[in-house]
Protein backbone atom coordinates (compact mmCIF):
# COMPACT_ATOMS: atom_id res chain seq x y z
CA UNK A 1 0.00 0.00 0.00
CA UNK A 2 1.08 3.52 -1.19
CA UNK A 3 2.10 5.97 2.12
CA UNK A 4 0.64 9.06 1.09
CA UNK A 5 -3.32 9.50 1.14
CA UNK A 6 -4.21 9.45 -2.35
CA UNK A 7 -6.74 12.44 -1.34
CA UNK A 8 -4.58 14.22 1.37
CA UNK A 9 -2.38 14.85 -1.96
CA UNK A 10 -4.67 17.27 -3.26
CA UNK A 11 -6.05 18.84 0.44
CA UNK A 12 -1.98 19.92 0.36
CA UNK A 13 -1.71 20.73 -3.57
CA UNK A 14 -4.97 23.17 -3.55
CA UNK A 15 -3.37 24.76 -0.34
CA UNK A 16 0.31 25.33 -1.36
CA UNK A 17 -0.67 26.25 -4.81
CA UNK A 18 -3.74 28.75 -3.79
CA UNK A 19 -3.07 31.57 -6.17
CA UNK A 20 -1.73 29.60 -9.14
CA UNK A 21 -3.69 28.91 -12.32
CA UNK A 22 -4.58 25.51 -12.43
CA UNK A 23 -6.95 25.17 -15.53
CA UNK A 24 -7.55 26.67 -18.51
CA UNK A 25 -10.09 26.07 -21.64
CA UNK A 26 -7.71 26.53 -24.88
CA UNK A 27 -11.36 27.51 -26.67
CA UNK A 28 -12.21 30.22 -24.72
CA UNK A 29 -9.36 30.73 -22.69
CA UNK A 30 -11.31 30.66 -19.13
CA UNK A 31 -8.55 29.93 -16.31
CA UNK A 32 -9.31 28.52 -13.14
CA UNK A 33 -6.51 28.86 -10.42
CA UNK A 34 -6.44 26.36 -7.59
CA UNK A 35 -8.59 28.52 -5.56
CA UNK A 36 -11.11 29.11 -7.65
CA UNK A 37 -11.31 25.32 -8.67
CA UNK A 38 -11.67 24.67 -5.01
CA UNK A 39 -14.64 26.62 -4.50
CA UNK A 40 -16.45 25.05 -7.42
CA UNK A 41 -15.45 21.51 -5.65
CA UNK A 42 -16.69 22.68 -2.30
CA UNK A 43 -19.85 24.16 -4.51
CA UNK A 44 -20.02 20.74 -5.72
CA UNK A 45 -19.67 18.59 -2.41
CA UNK A 46 -22.87 21.03 -1.07
CA UNK A 47 -24.88 19.38 -4.41
CA UNK A 48 -24.17 16.25 -3.83
CA UNK A 49 -24.40 16.12 0.13
CA UNK A 50 -28.64 17.66 -0.56
CA UNK A 51 -29.27 14.92 -3.77
CA UNK A 52 -28.77 12.25 -1.12
CA UNK A 53 -25.43 10.94 -2.66
CA UNK A 54 -23.45 8.68 -0.17
CA UNK A 55 -19.83 7.63 0.40
CA UNK A 56 -19.37 4.81 -2.19
CA UNK A 57 -22.39 6.37 -4.75
CA UNK A 58 -20.87 6.47 -8.54
CA UNK A 59 -21.64 9.87 -10.48
CA UNK A 60 -21.39 9.39 -13.73
CA UNK A 61 -19.15 11.76 -16.20
CA UNK A 62 -19.94 12.37 -19.82
CA UNK A 63 -17.89 14.95 -22.21
CA UNK A 64 -14.75 16.10 -23.77
CA UNK A 65 -12.11 18.09 -21.98
CA UNK A 66 -13.02 20.92 -19.94
CA UNK A 67 -12.69 22.66 -16.57
CA UNK A 68 -16.12 21.48 -15.82
CA UNK A 69 -15.31 18.17 -16.37
CA UNK A 70 -12.40 18.50 -14.36
CA UNK A 71 -14.43 19.81 -11.28
CA UNK A 72 -16.83 16.83 -11.27
CA UNK A 73 -14.33 14.53 -11.41
CA UNK A 74 -12.10 15.94 -8.44
CA UNK A 75 -15.20 16.87 -6.64
CA UNK A 76 -16.91 13.25 -6.76
CA UNK A 77 -13.42 11.04 -5.39
CA UNK A 78 -12.77 14.32 -2.65
CA UNK A 79 -16.33 13.80 -1.63
CA UNK A 80 -15.82 10.05 -1.31
CA UNK A 81 -18.13 9.02 -4.31
CA UNK A 82 -17.00 6.63 -6.96
CA UNK A 83 -16.46 8.59 -10.43
CA UNK A 84 -17.52 7.03 -13.83
CA UNK A 85 -15.98 8.70 -16.38
CA UNK A 86 -17.28 7.89 -19.80
CA UNK A 87 -15.49 8.32 -23.32
CA UNK A 88 -17.92 10.68 -24.80
CA UNK A 89 -16.59 8.95 -28.29
CA UNK A 90 -18.68 6.04 -26.97
CA UNK A 91 -21.99 5.16 -29.01
CA UNK A 92 -25.15 6.21 -26.90
CA UNK A 93 -26.13 2.78 -26.48
CA UNK A 94 -22.68 2.35 -24.65
CA UNK A 95 -22.91 5.27 -22.94
CA UNK A 96 -26.75 3.93 -21.50
CA UNK A 97 -25.03 0.95 -20.74
CA UNK A 98 -22.22 1.51 -18.81
CA UNK A 99 -24.95 4.07 -16.93
CA UNK A 100 -27.28 1.27 -15.66
CA UNK A 101 -24.32 -1.57 -15.20
CA UNK A 102 -22.47 1.21 -12.83
CA UNK A 103 -25.87 1.70 -10.62
CA UNK A 104 -24.46 5.86 -10.69
CA UNK A 105 -27.36 8.00 -9.23
CA UNK A 106 -26.18 11.08 -10.87
CA UNK A 107 -25.41 12.33 -14.49
CA UNK A 108 -22.99 15.25 -15.56
CA UNK A 109 -23.24 15.63 -19.41
CA UNK A 110 -22.48 17.68 -22.40
CA UNK A 111 -26.23 18.60 -23.82
CA UNK A 112 -25.05 17.80 -27.16
CA UNK A 113 -24.70 14.42 -26.10
CA UNK A 114 -27.62 14.28 -23.96
CA UNK A 115 -29.39 14.77 -26.82
CA UNK A 116 -28.18 12.01 -28.31
CA UNK A 117 -29.77 9.50 -25.53
CA UNK A 118 -32.65 7.74 -25.19
CA UNK A 119 -34.02 9.96 -22.09
CA UNK A 120 -36.66 7.26 -21.31
CA UNK A 121 -34.32 4.98 -20.37
CA UNK A 122 -32.51 7.30 -17.88
CA UNK A 123 -34.25 8.30 -14.31
CA UNK A 124 -31.98 9.91 -13.24
CA UNK A 125 -31.02 13.92 -12.26
CA UNK A 126 -28.90 14.89 -15.36
CA UNK A 127 -26.89 17.76 -14.72
CA UNK A 128 -25.30 19.70 -18.01
CA UNK A 129 -21.84 20.51 -18.81
CA UNK A 130 -20.39 22.92 -18.70
CA UNK A 131 -23.56 25.05 -17.36
CA UNK A 132 -24.26 22.40 -14.17
CA UNK A 133 -27.82 23.26 -15.23
CA UNK A 134 -30.21 20.47 -13.87
CA UNK A 135 -31.93 18.76 -17.44
CA UNK A 136 -33.66 16.13 -15.76
CA UNK A 137 -35.29 14.59 -12.75
CA UNK A 138 -37.68 13.20 -11.43
CA UNK A 139 -37.03 14.33 -7.99
CA UNK A 140 -38.59 17.77 -7.10
CA UNK A 141 -36.03 18.36 -4.80
CA UNK A 142 -32.81 18.55 -7.34
CA UNK A 143 -34.92 21.68 -8.87
CA UNK A 144 -34.63 23.48 -5.75
CA UNK A 145 -31.58 22.65 -4.78
CA UNK A 146 -29.58 23.75 -7.83
CA UNK A 147 -31.96 27.47 -7.24
CA UNK A 148 -30.82 27.62 -3.58
CA UNK A 149 -26.97 26.57 -4.46
CA UNK A 150 -25.59 30.25 -4.20
CA UNK A 151 -27.48 30.44 -0.74
CA UNK A 152 -26.17 27.37 0.76
CA UNK A 153 -22.97 28.03 -0.12
CA UNK A 154 -23.26 31.44 1.38
CA UNK A 155 -24.85 29.57 4.65
CA UNK A 156 -21.86 27.21 5.00
CA UNK A 157 -19.18 29.75 4.27
CA UNK A 158 -19.76 33.20 5.71
CA UNK A 159 -16.54 34.36 5.57
CA UNK A 160 -15.94 33.28 2.45
CA UNK A 161 -14.18 29.65 0.88
CA UNK A 162 -10.48 29.99 2.77
CA UNK A 163 -7.66 27.40 2.65
CA UNK A 164 -8.44 26.19 5.53
CA UNK A 165 -11.99 24.93 4.83
CA UNK A 166 -10.22 22.11 2.60
CA UNK A 167 -10.72 19.37 4.36
CA UNK A 168 -11.83 16.53 2.12
CA UNK A 169 -13.50 13.22 2.97
CA UNK A 170 -11.58 10.12 5.09
CA UNK A 171 -11.03 8.19 1.99
CA UNK A 172 -8.79 5.00 2.24
CA UNK A 173 -6.19 4.14 -0.06
CA UNK A 174 -7.62 0.51 -0.59
CA UNK A 175 -11.06 2.02 -1.61
CA UNK A 176 -12.50 2.29 -5.03
CA UNK A 177 -12.63 5.80 -6.32
CA UNK A 178 -13.08 5.27 -10.12
CA UNK A 179 -14.95 3.63 -12.89
CA UNK A 180 -13.16 3.34 -16.22
CA UNK A 181 -14.78 1.12 -18.81
CA UNK A 182 -12.63 0.27 -21.21
CA UNK A 183 -12.70 0.57 -25.08
CA UNK A 184 -10.21 -1.92 -26.63
CA UNK A 185 -9.21 -3.44 -29.79
CA UNK A 186 -11.43 -6.96 -29.02
CA UNK A 187 -14.61 -5.39 -27.98
CA UNK A 188 -16.87 -5.93 -24.42
CA UNK A 189 -15.92 -2.95 -22.55
CA UNK A 190 -15.61 -3.33 -18.60
CA UNK A 191 -15.56 -1.40 -15.59
CA UNK A 192 -12.15 -1.49 -14.30
CA UNK A 193 -12.20 -0.88 -10.57
CA UNK A 194 -9.38 1.14 -9.86
CA UNK A 195 -8.59 2.23 -6.13
CA UNK A 196 -7.22 5.67 -4.65
CA UNK A 197 -3.60 3.12 -4.46
CA UNK A 198 -3.73 2.53 -7.73
CA UNK A 199 -3.89 6.06 -8.59
CA UNK A 200 -1.49 6.62 -5.59
CA UNK A 201 1.17 4.56 -7.10
CA UNK A 202 0.75 6.14 -10.68
CA UNK A 203 1.33 10.43 -9.32
CA UNK A 204 3.29 9.55 -6.29
CA UNK A 205 5.92 7.29 -8.87
CA UNK A 206 5.81 10.62 -11.24
CA UNK A 207 6.59 12.50 -8.26
CA UNK A 208 9.99 10.81 -8.23
CA UNK A 209 10.55 11.12 -11.97
CA UNK A 210 9.89 15.01 -11.50
CA UNK A 211 8.61 15.19 -15.06
CA UNK A 212 6.84 18.58 -14.03
CA UNK A 213 7.37 21.22 -11.67
CA UNK A 214 4.94 24.25 -9.69
CA UNK A 215 3.98 26.93 -12.18
CA UNK A 216 5.10 25.01 -15.27
CA UNK A 217 2.57 24.28 -18.28
CA UNK A 218 0.77 21.23 -19.87
CA UNK A 219 -1.25 20.78 -22.63
CA UNK A 220 -3.87 17.96 -22.01
CA UNK A 221 -5.46 16.84 -25.21
CA UNK A 222 -5.53 13.13 -24.49
CA UNK A 223 -9.37 12.28 -23.50
CA UNK A 224 -9.44 12.64 -19.94
CA UNK A 225 -11.47 9.92 -19.47
CA UNK A 226 -9.23 7.60 -20.42
CA UNK A 227 -6.71 6.34 -17.97
CA UNK A 228 -3.48 7.73 -19.62
CA UNK A 229 -4.84 11.24 -19.81
CA UNK A 230 -6.22 11.17 -16.47
CA UNK A 231 -3.27 10.21 -14.50
CA UNK A 232 -0.48 12.23 -16.01
CA UNK A 233 -2.17 15.23 -17.64
CA UNK A 234 -4.50 16.35 -14.89
CA UNK A 235 -4.18 14.21 -11.51
CA UNK A 236 -0.64 14.35 -11.38
CA UNK A 237 -0.14 17.95 -13.25
CA UNK A 238 -2.30 19.53 -10.42
CA UNK A 239 -0.79 17.34 -7.70
CA UNK A 240 2.23 19.57 -8.17
CA UNK A 241 0.94 23.09 -9.41
CA UNK A 242 0.89 22.91 -12.65
CA UNK A 243 -1.12 24.65 -14.90
CA UNK A 244 -3.10 22.83 -17.20
CA UNK A 245 -4.71 23.74 -20.83
CA UNK A 246 -7.38 21.70 -21.47
CA UNK A 247 -7.36 21.05 -25.57
CA UNK A 248 -11.31 21.95 -25.82
CA UNK A 249 -11.11 21.64 -29.88
CA UNK A 250 -9.99 18.30 -32.14
CA UNK A 251 -7.08 17.79 -31.64
CA UNK A 252 -6.02 18.12 -35.43
CA UNK A 253 -2.44 18.45 -36.72
CA UNK A 254 -3.07 21.97 -37.24
CA UNK A 255 -4.88 22.69 -34.27
CA UNK A 256 -2.37 21.44 -31.93
CA UNK A 257 0.55 22.79 -33.68
CA UNK A 258 -1.03 26.03 -33.56
CA UNK A 259 -1.89 25.01 -29.43
CA UNK A 260 1.63 23.64 -28.53
CA UNK A 261 3.41 27.18 -29.88
CA UNK A 262 0.90 29.21 -27.67
CA UNK A 263 0.40 27.36 -25.01
CA UNK A 264 4.82 26.30 -24.93
CA UNK A 265 4.17 23.02 -23.15
CA UNK A 266 6.91 21.90 -20.69
CA UNK A 267 5.89 18.39 -21.38
CA UNK A 268 4.35 16.97 -24.13
CA UNK A 269 2.02 13.57 -23.27
CA UNK A 270 1.15 11.94 -26.49
CA UNK A 271 0.13 8.30 -28.60
CA UNK A 272 1.88 7.06 -31.52
CA UNK A 273 -0.91 8.69 -34.05
CA UNK A 274 0.62 12.31 -34.01
CA UNK A 275 4.24 11.18 -34.51
CA UNK A 276 3.37 8.99 -37.12
CA UNK A 277 1.37 11.94 -38.90
CA UNK A 278 4.40 14.15 -38.23
CA UNK A 279 6.93 11.79 -39.90
CA UNK A 280 4.75 10.46 -42.80
CA UNK A 281 3.63 14.27 -43.82
CA UNK A 282 6.35 16.03 -42.94
CA UNK A 283 9.62 14.58 -43.05
CA UNK A 284 9.65 11.22 -44.85
CA UNK A 285 8.69 13.30 -48.09
CA UNK A 286 12.20 15.53 -47.36
CA UNK A 287 14.16 12.66 -46.83
CA UNK A 288 13.06 10.25 -49.61
CA UNK A 289 14.16 12.41 -52.11
CA UNK A 290 17.38 11.38 -54.19
CA UNK A 291 19.29 14.39 -53.13
CA UNK A 292 18.76 14.22 -49.61
CA UNK A 293 19.66 10.55 -49.22
CA UNK A 294 22.61 11.37 -51.01
CA UNK A 295 23.65 14.26 -48.41
CA UNK A 296 22.62 12.01 -45.53
CA UNK A 297 25.61 9.26 -46.15
CA UNK A 298 28.14 12.50 -45.68
CA UNK A 299 28.41 12.43 -42.26
CA UNK A 300 29.23 16.05 -41.94
CA UNK A 301 26.28 17.35 -43.84
CA UNK A 302 24.28 14.07 -42.83
CA UNK A 303 24.15 15.39 -38.98
CA UNK A 304 23.57 18.85 -39.92
CA UNK A 305 20.28 18.18 -41.70
CA UNK A 306 19.17 15.53 -39.74
CA UNK A 307 20.20 18.23 -36.77
CA UNK A 308 18.09 20.91 -38.61
CA UNK A 309 14.68 18.30 -38.65
CA UNK A 310 15.13 17.76 -34.92
CA UNK A 311 14.97 22.01 -34.31
CA UNK A 312 12.45 22.48 -36.51
CA UNK A 313 10.38 19.62 -35.28
CA UNK A 314 10.94 21.17 -31.73
CA UNK A 315 9.98 24.31 -32.86
CA UNK A 316 6.88 23.38 -34.62
CA UNK A 317 5.49 21.49 -30.83
CA UNK A 318 6.39 24.54 -28.93
CA UNK A 319 10.14 25.11 -28.05
CA UNK A 320 9.68 24.63 -24.39
CA UNK A 321 9.59 20.81 -23.97
CA UNK A 322 12.13 18.54 -21.54
CA UNK A 323 10.52 15.31 -23.16
CA UNK A 324 8.19 13.53 -25.27
CA UNK A 325 5.98 11.20 -23.17
CA UNK A 326 4.96 8.36 -25.88
CA UNK A 327 2.05 6.04 -25.13
CA UNK A 328 -1.18 3.98 -25.37
CA UNK A 329 0.31 1.66 -28.56
CA UNK A 330 3.68 0.80 -30.11
CA UNK A 331 5.39 3.76 -32.34
CA UNK A 332 5.98 2.69 -35.62
CA UNK A 333 9.76 0.81 -35.46
CA UNK A 334 11.04 2.81 -38.43
CA UNK A 335 9.88 6.12 -37.20
CA UNK A 336 10.88 5.29 -33.43
CA UNK A 337 14.35 4.67 -35.26
CA UNK A 338 14.35 7.95 -37.40
CA UNK A 339 13.36 9.97 -34.09
CA UNK A 340 16.12 8.36 -31.99
CA UNK A 341 18.90 9.08 -34.83
CA UNK A 342 17.93 12.75 -34.62
CA UNK A 343 18.54 13.04 -31.09
CA UNK A 344 14.66 14.39 -30.23
CA UNK A 345 13.80 14.05 -26.70
CA UNK A 346 11.29 11.42 -26.70
CA UNK A 347 10.42 8.07 -24.39
CA UNK A 348 8.21 5.18 -25.08
CA UNK A 349 6.01 3.70 -22.47
CA UNK A 350 4.01 1.08 -21.61
CA UNK A 351 0.48 0.42 -19.23
CA UNK A 352 -3.23 -0.31 -19.20
CA UNK A 353 -6.25 1.22 -17.93
CA UNK A 354 -6.00 -2.09 -15.51
CA UNK A 355 -2.88 -0.32 -14.13
CA UNK A 356 -4.46 3.42 -13.79
CA UNK A 357 -2.21 3.22 -16.40
CA UNK A 358 1.57 3.03 -15.72
CA UNK A 359 3.76 -0.32 -15.76
CA UNK A 360 7.44 0.52 -18.04
CA UNK A 361 8.64 3.98 -18.16
CA UNK A 362 11.92 5.45 -18.60
CA UNK A 363 13.24 9.03 -19.28
CA UNK A 364 14.43 9.94 -22.70
CA UNK A 365 18.19 9.93 -22.28
CA UNK A 366 17.90 6.55 -20.52
CA UNK A 367 15.63 5.07 -23.80
CA UNK A 368 16.45 1.94 -25.17
CA UNK A 369 14.66 1.82 -29.33
CA UNK A 370 12.47 -0.79 -29.24
CA UNK A 371 11.53 -1.36 -25.53
CA UNK A 372 8.36 0.89 -23.65
CA UNK A 373 10.83 1.44 -20.41
CA UNK A 374 11.92 -0.22 -17.36
CA UNK A 375 9.49 -1.91 -15.11
CA UNK A 376 8.27 0.58 -12.22
CA UNK A 377 10.98 0.41 -9.18
CA UNK A 378 9.26 -0.17 -6.17
CA UNK A 379 5.81 0.17 -7.62
CA UNK A 380 5.45 -2.60 -9.38
CA UNK A 381 6.66 -6.28 -10.72
CA UNK A 382 7.12 -7.83 -14.01
CA UNK A 383 7.47 -11.92 -15.25
CA UNK A 384 7.36 -13.22 -18.44
CA UNK A 385 5.33 -16.57 -19.12
CA UNK A 386 8.32 -17.83 -21.21
CA UNK A 387 10.94 -20.71 -20.61
CA UNK A 388 13.82 -18.10 -21.65
CA UNK A 389 12.22 -14.67 -20.65
CA UNK A 390 14.94 -12.68 -22.12
CA UNK A 391 14.99 -14.34 -25.97
CA UNK A 392 11.30 -16.59 -25.72
CA UNK A 393 8.32 -13.73 -25.94
CA UNK A 394 5.72 -15.29 -23.58
CA UNK A 395 2.89 -12.89 -21.83
CA UNK A 396 3.65 -10.16 -19.79
CA UNK A 397 2.62 -10.37 -16.28
CA UNK A 398 2.33 -8.06 -13.35
CA UNK A 399 1.17 -7.06 -9.68
CA UNK A 400 2.19 -4.20 -7.35
CA UNK A 401 0.41 -1.09 -6.27
CA UNK A 402 -0.80 0.03 -9.48
CA UNK A 403 -2.82 -3.13 -10.32
CA UNK A 404 -6.90 -3.05 -10.23
CA UNK A 405 -8.85 -4.39 -8.31
CA UNK A 406 -10.95 -6.12 -10.93
CA UNK A 407 -13.62 -5.68 -12.59
CA UNK A 408 -16.96 -4.26 -11.49
CA UNK A 409 -19.98 -6.76 -11.22
CA UNK A 410 -17.76 -9.51 -13.20
CA UNK A 411 -16.21 -11.93 -11.47
CA UNK A 412 -15.81 -14.09 -14.49
CA UNK A 413 -13.83 -11.90 -16.11
CA UNK A 414 -11.95 -10.74 -12.98
CA UNK A 415 -11.05 -14.13 -12.49
CA UNK A 416 -10.34 -14.67 -16.24
CA UNK A 417 -7.57 -11.59 -15.68
CA UNK A 418 -5.48 -13.26 -13.00
CA UNK A 419 -3.23 -16.12 -12.75
CA UNK A 420 -3.65 -18.59 -9.91
CA UNK A 421 -0.82 -17.03 -8.01
CA UNK A 422 -2.30 -13.31 -8.74
CA UNK A 423 -0.53 -11.91 -11.58
CA UNK A 424 -2.58 -9.62 -13.89
CA UNK A 425 -2.09 -11.06 -17.75
CA UNK A 426 -1.74 -8.30 -19.96
CA UNK A 427 -2.21 -10.06 -22.76
CA UNK A 428 0.76 -8.57 -24.56
CA UNK A 429 3.47 -10.80 -25.38
CA UNK A 430 7.17 -9.67 -24.74
CA UNK A 431 11.07 -10.10 -23.45
CA UNK A 432 12.35 -8.71 -20.53
CA UNK A 433 16.02 -7.85 -20.38
CA UNK A 434 16.68 -6.65 -16.47
CA UNK A 435 13.95 -4.22 -15.83
CA UNK A 436 13.32 -3.17 -19.51
CA UNK A 437 10.05 -4.65 -21.28
CA UNK A 438 10.30 -5.38 -25.54
CA UNK A 439 6.33 -5.80 -26.48
CA UNK A 440 5.83 -7.78 -29.46
CA UNK A 441 2.33 -7.71 -29.73
CA UNK A 442 -0.86 -8.22 -28.43
CA UNK A 443 -1.41 -12.00 -27.58
CA UNK A 444 -5.10 -11.63 -29.10
CA UNK A 445 -3.93 -10.93 -32.68
CA UNK A 446 -0.55 -13.00 -33.06
CA UNK A 447 -0.97 -15.11 -35.92
CA UNK A 448 0.24 -18.60 -36.40
CA UNK A 449 2.76 -19.25 -39.07
CA UNK A 450 2.35 -22.68 -41.23
CA UNK A 451 5.70 -23.93 -39.68
CA UNK A 452 4.37 -22.65 -35.81
CA UNK A 453 5.98 -19.56 -36.14
CA UNK A 454 4.32 -16.30 -34.07
CA UNK A 455 3.50 -13.63 -36.45
CA UNK A 456 2.62 -10.21 -34.87
CA UNK A 457 0.88 -8.38 -37.62
CA UNK A 458 1.57 -4.93 -35.49
CA UNK A 459 5.52 -5.62 -36.91
CA UNK A 460 4.27 -5.79 -40.51
CA UNK A 461 2.06 -2.79 -40.56
CA UNK A 462 4.43 -0.17 -38.86
CA UNK A 463 6.29 -1.49 -42.19
CA UNK A 464 3.39 -1.16 -44.90
CA UNK A 465 2.50 2.43 -43.42
CA UNK A 466 5.29 3.64 -44.28
CA UNK A 467 5.31 2.70 -47.87
CA UNK A 468 3.51 5.23 -50.23
CA UNK A 469 -0.02 6.27 -49.97
CA UNK A 470 -0.91 3.93 -47.19
CA UNK A 471 -2.12 6.24 -44.45
CA UNK A 472 -3.24 2.88 -42.44
CA UNK A 473 -3.40 -1.01 -42.87
CA UNK A 474 -4.22 -3.97 -40.79
CA UNK A 475 -3.12 -7.60 -41.54
CA UNK A 476 -5.31 -10.23 -41.06
CA UNK A 477 -5.42 -13.82 -41.79
CA UNK A 478 -7.72 -15.45 -44.24
CA UNK A 479 -7.67 -18.87 -45.55
CA UNK A 480 -4.48 -19.21 -44.09
CA UNK A 481 -2.74 -16.60 -45.74
CA UNK A 482 -1.89 -13.37 -45.04
CA UNK A 483 -3.97 -10.26 -46.08
CA UNK A 484 -3.42 -6.44 -45.40
CA UNK A 485 -6.92 -4.09 -45.12
CA UNK A 486 -5.28 -0.40 -46.12
CA UNK A 487 -6.51 2.67 -46.17
CA UNK A 488 -5.22 4.78 -48.70
CA UNK A 489 -3.90 7.85 -48.13
CA UNK A 490 -5.96 10.06 -50.62
CA UNK A 491 -5.29 13.79 -50.08
CA UNK A 492 -1.41 12.47 -50.39
CA UNK A 493 -2.84 10.52 -54.01
CA UNK A 494 -4.87 13.79 -55.01
CA UNK A 495 -1.89 16.03 -54.38
CA UNK A 496 0.27 13.79 -56.32
CA UNK A 497 -2.19 14.63 -59.24
CA UNK A 498 -3.02 10.77 -59.43
CA UNK A 499 -6.12 9.29 -59.83
CA UNK A 500 -7.79 6.60 -57.70
CA UNK A 501 -7.77 3.84 -60.43
CA UNK A 502 -4.41 4.11 -60.07
CA UNK A 503 -4.16 2.48 -56.53
CA UNK A 504 -4.54 -1.02 -57.43
CA UNK A 505 -1.34 -0.54 -59.51
CA UNK A 506 0.14 1.67 -56.55
CA UNK A 507 -0.65 -1.17 -53.78
CA UNK A 508 0.87 -4.14 -55.59
CA UNK A 509 3.79 -1.86 -56.17
CA UNK A 510 3.78 -1.71 -52.07
CA UNK A 511 3.14 -5.45 -51.63
CA UNK A 512 6.38 -6.14 -53.13
CA UNK A 513 8.83 -3.56 -51.97
CA UNK A 514 6.90 -5.22 -48.34
CA UNK A 515 7.24 -8.38 -49.07
CA UNK A 516 11.50 -7.93 -49.51
CA UNK A 517 11.32 -6.38 -45.94
CA UNK A 518 9.74 -9.18 -44.04
CA UNK A 519 10.75 -13.06 -43.71
CA UNK A 520 9.03 -15.14 -46.25
CA UNK A 521 6.36 -16.60 -43.60
CA UNK A 522 5.13 -12.82 -43.23
CA UNK A 523 4.93 -12.07 -46.49
CA UNK A 524 1.40 -11.38 -47.69
CA UNK A 525 -1.00 -12.61 -50.38
CA UNK A 526 -2.93 -9.50 -51.24
CA UNK A 527 -3.54 -6.13 -50.46
CA UNK A 528 -7.21 -5.01 -50.03
CA UNK A 529 -7.80 -1.54 -50.35
CA UNK A 530 -10.75 -0.02 -48.00
CA UNK A 531 -12.58 3.07 -48.89
CA UNK A 532 -13.41 4.09 -45.01
CA UNK A 533 -10.81 5.05 -42.21
CA UNK A 534 -10.99 1.93 -39.79
CA UNK A 535 -13.30 2.44 -36.55
CA UNK A 536 -10.88 3.13 -33.50
CA UNK A 537 -10.65 3.39 -29.59
CA UNK A 538 -10.10 6.68 -27.96
CA UNK A 539 -6.60 5.65 -27.87
CA UNK A 540 -6.64 5.92 -31.97
CA UNK A 541 -6.20 2.15 -32.19
CA UNK A 542 -7.69 0.19 -34.77
CA UNK A 543 -10.63 -2.01 -33.32
CA UNK A 544 -9.48 -5.43 -34.77
CA UNK A 545 -12.16 -7.34 -33.77
CA UNK A 546 -14.47 -5.68 -36.32
CA UNK A 547 -11.98 -6.81 -39.47
CA UNK A 548 -10.97 -10.50 -38.08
Amino acid sequence: MIQQNFIKIYEESFKTNWELSALSNYKDRETLSYRQLSEKIARMHILFKELGIEKGDKIALIGKNHTSWSVIFLATFTYGAVIVPILHEFNPESMEHIIAHSESKCIFINEIIWESLNKGNIKLPVFSLPSFNLLQSENEKANEITGRLDALFAEKYPNGFNKEDIVYANVDNDEVICLNYTSGTTGFSKGVMLTANNFAGNITYAHTLQLLFQSERDLAFLPMAHAYGCAFDFLYALSVGVHVTLLDIIPSPQNLVKAFQEIKPDIIITVPLIFEKIYKKKILPVISKPIVKILLRIPGIGNLIYSKIRKSLIHSLGGNFREVIIGGAALGKEIEAFFYKIKFPFTVGYGMTECAPLISYDHHYEFVPTSCGSVLKDIMEARIDSPDPEKVPGEIQVRGENVMKGYYKNPEATKAAFTEDGWLKTGDSGIMKGRRLFIKGRIKTMILGPSGQNIYPEEIESKLNNLPYVAESLVVERDNKLVALVYPDFSALEADGLANDQLPQIMEGNKGALNKQVANYERISTIVIIDKEFEKTPKKSIKRFLYN
